[in-house]
């Protein structure tokens, strides 16, 4: 910018040099390093009879792993369960995905409102390219798995708009969800034009995806401790490119929710608002935990349906008096499954505490995450126990 134009801001991104090369360096490494290339290819080669007889994951990572159906399962079965489970996480994966896409570029809009933002909203676009590239991966396994095994869908969907439910198995219903798309469009109007609003998103993001990072770690590990990479399965090679690509955008998230506001003016009273509001609904979509799907925060009783429909698959061949019996031995009655995930809640619950603590404009129940941690193992079986007496 020429010298003697003046800036209507009081501060500028080029003022804070440490974060401004942070942003510099996460981005230039994100370029050089960009997996878009090979998730795409590996997806075109993708074929289920290459992999069917394969783990995918490691195996505590399966589908209701320690649970009575997981004791009792077959071989084959078990398999079977870990596939499902890489069909299950990165359907979730995908959801949250088409929302970033979405709302990177309303954060990009609300960031170039200022001077100086240009390198923040090109990281933006060229995450936004990468989530394309891992959406598209993750549905053409994920449904050509599903179209094999059962005919057709059981996790995964068809695309769909981020004003659906992000959450694929919530606990929602008409009302909730017109709630939900008011909030989700007056957000996007505000942030749209408000570079504080729009940096925020970012620390909600990171927020929203710290416990992914955190499982999406040990799931890459399948394929970069594999002894034959070349021969891994694809879906475990997708696992770890996602996982190198993620682990920059989680970087953007941090570096732009907690470094950022510095050169922006003092956040006003409405706008400290519209953020806790923002992490208190990142807590409610996480309170819940699940013994189905570890390490993801779906409603039980919502995928009961679908559990239903697993067990009376020919895969797993159950009548419909077992099948209702297992779904009440899995969710009704304690068992390891159910100890794992609310452990590993507990964990995540942690790791959102630490993440916020220096974000002096949240309130002490953001900070603290009282509702997220507010569930429990007591509470858990109460609402599986009502919901499977109305299935």
């Amino acid at each position: 910018m020429h010298p003697h134009l003046a800036q209507t801001q009081k501060k500028s991104l080029l003022d804070d040099q440490p974060t401004l090369k942070k942003l510099q360096f996460n981005k230039k490494r994100n370029e050089e390093q960009d997996h878009t290339g090979l998730i795409d290819d590996a997806a075109s080669r993708f074929c289920y009879q290459d992999c069917k007889d394969e783990y995918w994951n490691p195996e505590e990572f399966s589908l209701l792993y320690g649970t009575p159906l997981w004791q009792q399962a077959s071989p084959a079965q078990r398999l079977i369960l870990n596939q499902l489970y890489w069909v299950a996480y990165f359907s979730q994966v995908v959801s949250a995905e088409i929302a970033t896409i979405y709302l990177n570029q309303v954060a990009a809009a609300g960031l170039y409102t200022h001077e100086d933002f240009r390198l923040v909203c090109d990281t933006l676009d060229l995450e936004s390219r990468q989530e394309r590239a891992h959406i598209d991966a993750f549905k053409t396994i994920s449904e050509d798995v599903e179209w094999q095994l059962f005919g057709e869908r059981l996790f995964t969907y068809p695309m769909r708009s981020l004003y659906e439910q992000t959450m694929v198995f919530a606990d929602t219903g008409p009302a909730r969800d017109f709630w939900r798309k008011l909030q989700i469009r007056f957000f996007s109007l505000l942030s749209s034009s408000n570079a504080f609003l729009a940096s925020q998103y970012l620390l909600v993001r990171g927020l929203r995806t710290l416990n992914g990072k955190l499982i999406q770690h040990r799931l890459s590990r399948h394929y970069s401790e594999h002894p034959q990479q070349e021969s891994a399965p694809i879906p475990s090679a997708i696992s770890y490119y996602h996982f190198m690509d993620e682990s920059y955008h989680f970087n953007t998230s941090k570096i732009i929710g907690h470094d950022i506001p510095r050169s922006l003016e003092v956040p006003t009273r409405f706008e400290t608002w519209m953020i806790n509001r923002g992490v208190r609904g990142c807590q409610q979509d996480h309170f819940h935990f699940s013994a189905t799907l570890k390490g993801i925060f779906w409603y039980e009783p919502a995928l009961f349906p679908t559990l239903y429909k697993l067990f009376r698959s020919p895969q797993f061949g159950m009548e419909e008096r077992e099948a209702r019996q297992m779904l009440q031995r899995c969710f009704a009655e304690e068992n390891d499954a159910i100890h794992r995930a609310y452990e590993l809640h507990q964990i995540a619950s942690r790791s959102y505490q630490a993440y916020v603590e220096s974000i002096d404009y949240l309130s002490a129940d953001n900070r603290e995450m009282k509702l997220m941690s507010g569930n429990s193992i007591l509470a858990y079986l109460k609402r599986n126990i009502s919901a499977l007496r109305r299935l």
